[in-house]
C-alpha cells in the first residue's frame, strides 16, 4: 500500500513539474483555446494598391469560401511583408471582423465593388474579440501585417487591383 501511495504522490510532483516547465518554456504555452483546426488551402495571387506613395504590388492569400474566410489569419505566427490576405465576400455589404485566435496585429483594409478603399481599421488588437466594422458597404477586406497600411501609405479612396474588383 505505502508504494502504491508513493507512486501517486510522485505522479503528483511529476505532473506538477511538466506543467511549469510548460509554462516557463516559449512554445509550450498556449493561449486558451488556441489548438488549430487543420488549415484550410488558399490560393496565393497578385494584388496591387495604388497610393500617393505610388503602387504597391502584393502577394495575398485569397479567401473566398466560408471556411476559408472563418479561418483567415488565425494562428499564425507570421507574415511576410508584401503579404496578406484578400476576403472576398462575394456582394457588396457591411462586413464586421475580429481578431479571435490571432497572434499577429493586423492593418485591415476595407473595399467596394469598384476598388476603392472605403475604411481601414489599423493595428487591431491580437486575441481581440471586438467587431471591427467596415463602417459601410464593402465586397472585400485586405488584412496586412499592423503597420503596412501607414508603410504603403494606404487611405481612404486609394484603387485596389485584383480580378475580384472587376466582376
Amino acid at each position: 500500500m505505502s508504494g502504491e501511495v508513493s507512486r501517486s504522490v510522485f505522479g503528483v510532483i511529476a505532473a506538477f513539474f511538466v506543467l511549469l516547465f510548460c509554462a516557463a518554456v516559449p512554445g509550450h504555452a498556449k493561449e486558451p483555446g488556441l489548438s488549430p483546426p487543420p488549415a484550410v488551402k488558399m490560393a496565393i495571387e497578385p494584388i496591387e494598391i495604388v497610393t500617393a506613395s505610388g503602387a504597391h504590388r502584393l502577394r495575398v492569400e485569397v479567401a473566398r469560401t466560408s471556411d476559408q474566410r472563418e479561418r483567415g489569419l488565425m494562428y499564425r505566427a507570421s507574415l511576410p511583408a508584401d503579404g496578406g490576405m484578400l476576403f472576398d465576400f462575394h456582394e457588396e455589404r457591411p462586413v464586421a471582423m475580429w481578431m479571435k485566435n490571432t497572434p499577429l496585429s493586423l492593418d485591415m483594409v476595407f473595399v467596394s465593388r469598384a476598388g476603392k478603399v472605403v475604411s481601414l481599421a489599423l493595428a487591431a488588437e491580437p486575441y481581440s474579440e471586438r467587431v471591427i466594422s467596415s463602417g459601410g458597404p464593402a465586397l472585400a477586406v485586405i488584412e496586412l501585417a499592423a503597420g503596412a497600411a501607414q508603410r504603403l501609405s494606404i487611405a481612404v479612396g486609394d484603387t485596389v487591383k485584383h480580378p475580384i474588383f472587376t466582376r
